[in-house]
């Protein structure tokens, strides 16, 4: 199909700009194909051609040469680092689990790039059920045989049966990880449109709210745990992953490790808190994590849902409450006190501020000057 002829993608910096490099072999076809993308220029410095780099010309990049020259994009398209301080997957679950008659499991190869990749295991589980659904779909086709219209198709069928944006984008993932990461295509499926993400406001609580839900917990176990999941601005997960020496009582600190996006951070101790986790550690003596179930080990996540819903409703408050809405009013609680809007990225562990802004449309600060039209 390509006739052996290929190009190698490289990033280049030319006169402080960002430009898309081509790497390839002297041949009339591609040059002559090339001669068609625009402010095309030739780089004596890095001995190949290149053009500026934005999203249109990279998908005009797999357009133009499609069917006549493979595009390697192996340099240019940024693989996840691998360290020996990455977070333990688990996809054995994945091998072992009993399937129904008739559905087609995720393949070996699959699972293989996941486990080298070391997605979290939230991502595993998430890709894994996501593809599964595709190709047990397309169940007569072989998945390298599927082209980009029938993944169209594909996707039309998820948004008419009123699957979330968030989904459909999860599925688009997993399929082009099927291709691009496994099977070494990069960017095949490039343009494929993707849906409008959705725009939804934090559910948060009150102050008031919270303290009522950390007062109405059963025992010092669960009041540690609510307690610190608003206070420090935690996800569910992240503090269940707590070890006990996460903990920084010198430096009012709490660490957490191998976050979302496998990434470090710290954020708060509350003073009030640290006190009632002293007594909690002379009481339980828990081994390795802060939180251990009756037998030892990590402390469930299904337990941590229960413990906040019972809580909730000893509390008499009439809405689903769970983990999350802890950690939104935690973001939320501190910009309405007035603490920077950088700092509260950085406790709560967002890439850009602009993640975190969410929360200035729900903080009851940005209302506070508005006048009354009613008196």
């Amino acid at each position: 199909m390509y006739k052996g002829r290929s190009i190698t993608l490289k990033h280049l910096l030319i006169d402080g700009s960002k430009c898309i490099g081509l790497q390839f072999s002297t041949d009339r076809v591609i040059e002559a194909l090339a001669d068609n993308l625009p402010n095309l220029r030739w780089s004596d410095t890095f001995g190949m051609y290149f053009i500026p780099h934005n999203k249109n010309n990279l998908s005009l990049i797999f357009n133009t040469f499609r069917g006549e020259a493979w595009i390697n994009g192996n340099f240019f398209f940024a693989e996840r680092t691998l360290t020996s301080d990455n977070a333990d997957i688990d996809v054995e679950w994945f091998r072992k689990r009993k399937l129904k008659d008739g559905h087609r499991p995720c393949p070996e190869e699959y699972l293989l790039k996941l486990e080298l990749k070391r997605y979290s295991n939230n991502t595993v589980k998430a890709y894994v059920q996501c593809f599964e659904a595709f190709i047990n779909y397309y169940a007569n086709f072989d998945p390298i045989d599927i082209n980009e219209n029938e993944i169209r198709m594909y996707l039309q069928k998820l948004i008419q049966e009123g699957k979330s944006s968030s989904y459909v984008n999860q599925a688009i993932n997993s399929i082009k990880f099927f291709y691009e990461m496994v099977h070494g295509m990069p960017n095949r499926f490039y343009t494929i449109e993707r849906p409008r993400k959705e725009t939804k406001l934090p559910k948060v609580l009150s102050k008031q709210e919270v303290m009522e839900i950390i007062g109405n917990t059963n025992n010092l176990k669960h009041k540690c745990i609510v307690a610190l999941l608003y206070s420090s601005g935690l996800r569910r997960n992240e503090l269940l992953n707590l070890k006990v020496t996460d903990v920084d009582s010198k430096r009012m600190m709490v660490c957490v490790r191998h976050a979302k996006g496998n990434k470090d951070r710290f954020t708060v101790l509350s003073k009030g808190l640290l006190k009632d986790l002293k007594i909690y550690y002379r009481e339980y003596r828990p081994k390795e994590f802060l939180f251990e179930g009756a037998k030892g080990g990590r402390y469930s996540a299904t337990s941590v849902l229960n413990i906040i819903d019972s809580a909730a409703k000893r509390a008499r408050i009439h809405r689903k409450v769970s983990p999350h809405m802890l950690r939104h009013s935690f973001a939320t609680h501190l910009l309405e006190n007035g603490t920077d809007i950088r700092h509260i990225q950085l406790l709560l562990g967002h890439n850009s501020t602009k993640t975190t802004e969410i929360y200035t449309h729900v903080a009851n600060r940005s209302f506070m000057n508005i006048k009354d039209l009613l008196t």
